[in-house]
C-alpha cells in the first residue's frame, strides 16, 4: 500500500482589515469621550439681560424684577431668597412682597421669570398670582444644569 502524499500549503491569514476596522472603532470612542467631557466640565451660565428694544420697545422706561421658578419653589435674584412652593400663596411670603411692590410700581417695574424645566408647575402657580395682580411679565424657559445671572447681578458688565 502506497501512502499518499499530502501537500500542506500554508494559509496565510490577513489581519489588515480587522486591524483598521479596530483602529477606526477605538478613535471612534475616543473622539466621543472628549466631547462628552468636555460638555460635563464646561458649566454654563446663563445672562437674562432686558434690554430696550428701541422705540417701539415695551421694556423702555420699565425695570425687570427676576423670578426663578424650579420644582421645589422660586428663587427671587438679585438676592437668592428661596421661597417654597408651599409658601407662595401665602400673605406674608417674600414672593407676594414682590408682587405688591412691583404692583405698586407698576409703572416703571415688571417680572421676568425664569423658567426651568422641572419647574413648569410652579411656573403656572407664580404666574396665576402675577396675572390676577395685573402686572406685566415676561418669561424664559432655561436649561436645568445652567446657572441663571440677573442684569442686576453682571458686576462691571456694560449691558446693551
Amino acid at each position: 500500500m502506497r501512502r499518499r502524499n499530502f501537500s500542506r500549503q500554508n494559509t496565510n491569514v490577513e489581519l489588515f482589515p480587522f486591524l483598521s476596522i479596530l483602529a477606526c472603532t477605538i478613535g471612534t470612542l475616543i473622539l466621543l469621550i472628549i466631547v462628552l467631557t468636555t460638555q460635563t466640565l464646561n458649566k454654563q451660565d446663563v445672562k437674562i439681560i432686558a434690554r430696550d428694544e428701541g422705540q417701539n420697545g415695551l421694556n423702555q422706561s420699565k425695570t425687570p424684577r427676576y423670578i426663578e421658578c424650579r420644582n421645589d419653589g422660586v428663587i427671587l435674584h438679585p438676592s437668592k431668597v428661596f421661597v417654597p412652593q408651599a409658601q407662595l400663596e401665602s400673605p406674608d411670603s417674600p414672593l407676594q412682597d414682590l408682587i405688591t411692590m412691583v404692583k405698586i410700581n407698576s409703572d416703571t417695574e415688571y417680572l421676568i421669570i425664569a423658567v426651568r424645566p422641572n419647574g413648569i408647575d410652579v411656573f403656572y402657580q407664580v404666574r396665576n398670582l402675577v396675572e390676577a395682580a395685573e402686572i406685566d411679565i415676561g418669561y424664559e424657559p432655561i436649561d436645568a444644569g445652567w446657572t441663571l445671572i440677573t442684569g442686576e447681578e453682571l458686576p462691571n458688565e456694560t449691558q446693551n
